[in-house]
């Protein structure tokens, strides 16, 4: 790591928690130069639903680049994005009767938010935003201005203005309806808030701890929006693309945004990719009053139509995905009931749940053991209390049941056996996956 301190920012944060020099990477393991394995529960932060060099992504990003296929192309029109479009409208959109313009932005998730937050305003004329308490939305300006962390919002270094935060579900307690006290600020001209011209959500937060909004509370926060004009926005960043068993994570839940911002696994191979989905009366943009060098990336029009035919033709796909959520699920809840003095909560859908343990610093030390023992798993929520469980979808049984294992064995180390001397896993050699 030595190397690495000598020449990167002090900025950098995953190098802390994985302190590996990591050289390959198949389906859901990782092997550093030392040759030594990791199953990855981590998913570079939800950008590899469908696992590491997929080989029949890797197959047709070879074919493409063999052919001169066009790299970059800003915004301009090429037969990679227009693959892409019409796989997206046609397996996607249209079979879940959804109206909506597709608008590529800059590379990243923040990238998203930032164009969304601009629309919204743009259309509605109005510059305050509601977000939630919990929300992470990215960290430059408009984007942190709307993340709850005090990390991120202490990075900006200006005031972060035109924004106001409203509780999430349940963060008032489970007795507290959050809705209610949201419509009274926002009915109440005598409540301080601004109208806002949107409101901007996660259905499950990612960072924030995998805290998990109800069916009917979504469902209550766009009957607000729609009471009173405003735009509710769904950041599907994270929580989409397969994350929470269908593609988009609001799915079956009664609810229909005005806009949703895709990112992290849209590109299929771990390529970057974001887009704003908008509804058309929203599209208001005058042509180039929102651009950006790399929101043309064409090598991931390529990976991201390939994973859409390859995993979203049919409803196989989250039908397997329901099995293993559930299969979690079940492992989650049986540790809870095996640790109960280290566990306070398991929460979560799909693909994506958190383990809250009663104290962050064993967190801490419980992903450090996962570490040494051959798992990357991530830490997430206010203190970082919560042990983040997102690994690829395309994981098997096998390795899902080894990591599960190591997490077992984590606890058990940290919690039980923290003054003697850690037990020893049996390490193995994973066939590429």
């Amino acid at each position: 790591m030595q190397f690495f301190n000598h020449l990167e920012s002090n900025v950098r944060g995953y190098i802390r928690s994985f302190p590996a020099v990591f050289k390959t990477a198949t389906g859901s393991i990782l092997v550093d130069e030392e040759g030594k394995q990791y199953i990855d529960f981590f998913s570079g932060a939800g950008t590899l639903n469908y696992g590491h060099n997929h080989p029949v992504f890797k197959k047709k990003l070879i074919e493409y680049l063999n052919e001169d296929g066009v790299v970059h192309g800003l915004d301009m029109a090429t037969t990679a994005k227009k693959d892409f479009l019409t796989a997206f409208e046609n397996v996607i959109l249209k079979p879940r009767n959804l109206n909506y313009k597709i608008q590529f932005t800059g590379p990243t998730g923040t990238n998203a938010v930032e164009a969304a937050l601009k629309i919204a305003r743009l259309a509605k004329q109005r510059a305050n935003i509601v977000s939630f308490t919990g929300g992470f939305h990215g960290v430059t300006m408009g984007s942190v201005a709307a993340t709850g962390n005090v990390l991120y919002r202490s990075g900006a270094g200006v005031p972060l203005d035109n924004t106001t935060f409203m509780p999430y579900e349940k963060y008032l307690g489970v007795e507290h309806d959050s809705l209610d006290y949201i419509r009274k600020f926002i009915a109440n001209t005598s409540s301080g808030v601004d109208l806002p011209a949107a409101f901007i959500v996660e259905t499950v937060q990612g960072e924030g701890g995998v805290n998990v909004a109800s069916p009917k509370w979504l469902r209550g926060l766009q009957a607000i929006c729609r009471e009173f004009d405003i735009l509710l926005i769904i950041d599907d960043i994270q929580a989409g693309c397969g994350r929470t068993g269908q593609f988009f994570s609001f799915e079956g839940m009664g609810i229909e945004p005005d806009l949703v911002l895709l990112s992290k696994s849209l590109g299929g191979y771990g390529l970057p990719m974001s887009l704003v989905l908008l509804k058309p009366e929203l599209d208001q943009w005058e042509p180039g009053q929102h651009n950006g060098t790399f929101r043309g990336n064409n090598l991931a029009f390529v990976a991201a139509a390939e994973a859409i035919h390859t995993f979203w033709s049919d409803e196989s796909f989250s039908k397997e995905l329901t099995v293993k959520s559930h299969r979690l699920q079940s492992d989650l809840f049986a540790l809870k009931l095996r640790y109960p003095q280290a566990i306070k909560d398991v929460r979560g859908r799909g693909m994506l749940h958190g383990i809250q343990m009663h104290d962050p610093e064993k967190t801490k030390a419980v992903a450090e053991r996962a570490f040494e023992l051959g798992l990357l798993v991530e830490r997430c929520g206010s203190e970082d209390e919560v042990l983040k469980i997102i690994p690829p979808l395309v994981i098997d049984e096998a390795l899902m049941n080894e990591g599960m294992k190591i997490i077992n064995q984590s606890i058990s180390d940290v919690f039980e056996n923290f003054h003697q001397a850690p037990a020893k896993i049996e390490r193995k050699e994973y066939a590429s996956q």
